[in-house]
């Protein structure tokens, strides 16, 4: 009993880490670029992950097979943060972690045009009800004044939450014979590479030499322990345990957010946030009702 307690600390920091991933990228957008703040966030996790390879004497056999597919998954997972990190200079980190949070549903609907998985009544009314929980949390329960301009950041986290499903899909679709620890590593060099055009320029070097203190350390938050310890630490909990009992964990992370937005942010937090989140969260439930599959972050 103690031993699966022990277990448990894994995912548990895996998802506390992601949870706070959002604060720490909002502190970061008071001084960086979108892409300038990505960039930074891979190179430092390519840095600890290539360290952990060689530490593990992990085995370089290069597939060109691999690295396509891992080049099709990197062009997606940089659109996906890209437009999350956009989406969050308009709206809060709390609002974010719980739009964050209906990746699942997208999931759901994708798995069922994709791969024919099943879409049950109760995952269709799962579905209904988080985006339900989704307009009343952007609208502040007043759902006449939503429009795209004004709620332009919600909704730009609510689409980088389809295109994690668009990339989870891809993921699950294709086969690699690298371990997970080198498939993450050159999936963020990769990414590196794609987004480095678009992010080196004689403005963003400026603006990385003048950062402060605080950002510096959101940077450093977000590629070691965000995207290098959280991932790794995932990884082996998925071998470890049950992907559903992993999966678990998932649910945890958008009050990680909302706590930690309130704490470091002084971001407010309403009732009426609060039950929209439930809400979300009890839809995504409802959508992942025995559908072990959803739960895997690979």
């Amino acid at each position: 009993m103690k031993a699966k307690l022990l277990s448990y600390w894994k995912p548990l920091a895996s998802v506390t880490f992601w949870g706070i991933s959002f604060i720490a990228t909002k502190i970061a957008l008071e001084e960086l670029a979108p892409l300038s703040i990505i960039f930074l966030r891979l190179i430092f996790a390519s840095i600890l992950l290539a360290v952990l390879a060689v530490y593990s004497n992990k085995k370089l056999d290069l597939s060109w097979k691999n690295h396509g597919s891992i080049f099709i998954l990197a062009l997606i997972a940089v659109f996906h943060l890209w437009i999350q990190v956009t989406g969050m200079q308009y709206t809060t980190a709390a609002n974010t972690g719980w739009i964050i949070g209906t990746a699942p549903i997208f999931m759901a609907i994708v798995g069922y045009i994709a791969f024919k998985e099943s879409l049950s009544p109760i995952r269709i009314f799962g579905i209904l009800l988080a985006f339900f929980g989704f307009l009343m949390l952007i609208s502040k329960g007043d759902f006449s004044s939503i429009d795209l301009l004004s709620n332009k950041g919600d909704f730009l986290i609510l689409a980088s939450a389809f295109t994690w499903s668009i990339y989870s899909a891809v993921n699950k679709k294709i086969s690699l014979t690298y371990s997970p620890l080198l498939t993450v590593l050159f999936l963020f060099l990769m990414m590196a590479v794609i987004i480095s055009p678009f992010s080196i320029s004689s403005q963003s070097i400026q603006s990385v030499k003048a950062l402060s203190t605080k950002s510096w350390i959101a940077i450093f938050f977000l590629g070691i322990f965000c995207s290098g310890v959280a991932y790794v630490l995932w990884a082996q909990a998925l071998k470890e345990m049950d992907s559903v009992k992993v999966g678990a964990f998932l649910y945890f992370e958008p009050f990680v957010t909302v706590f930690a937005a309130w704490l470091i942010l002084s971001e407010e937090i309403t009732f009426l946030m609060i039950v929209s989140g439930v809400v979300i969260t009890l839809g995504v439930l409802l959508v992942n009702f025995n559908l072990r599959s959803l739960f895997r972050r690979d």
